[in-house]
């Protein structure tokens, strides 16, 4: 009995015991990273990686299948099942992906997403160990190189100094040697120009630590033009 399965879910023949199983294990092993992204708050979580893993999952064994049960059937290309799997993959991918006023989040869910439905293609060929380590892999991306993330960066934040000139501001460098002078990154620039006043809103995204004096960073930063106002942010204004 058991000889039997084994040669069931490792031929190439579609068979419902080889369906059953292959679905089950890329249910496993989507649930495993779904975990992981919803312990981390994300909206994808268990449920949606699982059903993502199985579907891809799904229509490899389809495009298996049909060849197999109409071998004399004309136009009929076994590779289109699963090629659209990375279509409707894309299509998830993108509505994980928030973007908030220059903020973008959800990246690492939607890679996510697309190797995983590429786990449920391999699992849906028979590629078991391929799967396995994939999975573990991931894990240990998503598990400890965070971790190794956080520490390389400990007492480092990105945040966006906002900026109020009532003037037009053609040129950030004074501002970027006041950044230099206190050890603040300058990672990117977000300008609005207001020519009928004239007022230029800058939004400068930068890398802080935290022993970082803003007071003295933004007394030095309130003398470059005739400012109106500076803010300290977690998003972009614009």
């Amino acid at each position: 009995m058991l000889e039997e399965f084994l040669t069931a879910i490792n031929g190439v023949e579609v068979t419902t015991a080889s369906s059953v199983f292959k679905l089950f294990l890329s249910m496993v092993l989507g649930s495993m990273v779904g975990w992981e992204r919803k312990r981390k708050g994300q909206i994808a979580g268990i449920r949606t990686f699982a059903l993502i893993s199985m579907g891809a999952t799904l229509a490899m064994i389809l495009s298996i299948y049909v060849p197999q049960e109409y071998l004399g059937l004309k136009n009929g290309d076994p590779g289109r099942i699963a090629a659209q799997v990375v279509t409707g993959i894309g299509f998830l991918g993108a509505g994980a992906i928030i973007q908030m006023k220059g903020s973008v989040r959800g990246l690492t869910t939607a890679a996510g997403i697309w190797i995983v439905a590429a786990i449920g293609m391999a699992v849906g060929v028979g590629m078991y160990a391929v799967s396995f380590v994939s999975t573990g892999l991931i894990l240990v991306v998503l598990l400890l190189l965070e971790q190794i993330e956080h520490r390389i960066h400990a007492g480092v934040e990105t945040r966006i100094i906002r900026i109020k000139v009532n003037a037009v501001v053609s040129d950030i460098d004074g501002y970027r040697q006041v950044l230099d002078k206190f050890r603040v990154h300058l990672t990117n620039v977000y300008v609005e120009y207001e020519f009928k006043e004239p007022t230029t809103r800058l939004n400068l995204v930068v890398l802080v630590k935290e022993s970082t004096d803003y007071i003295q960073l933004f007394s030095s930063l309130r003398k470059l033009n005739p400012t109106e106002s500076i803010s300290l942010a977690t998003q972009v204004s614009i």
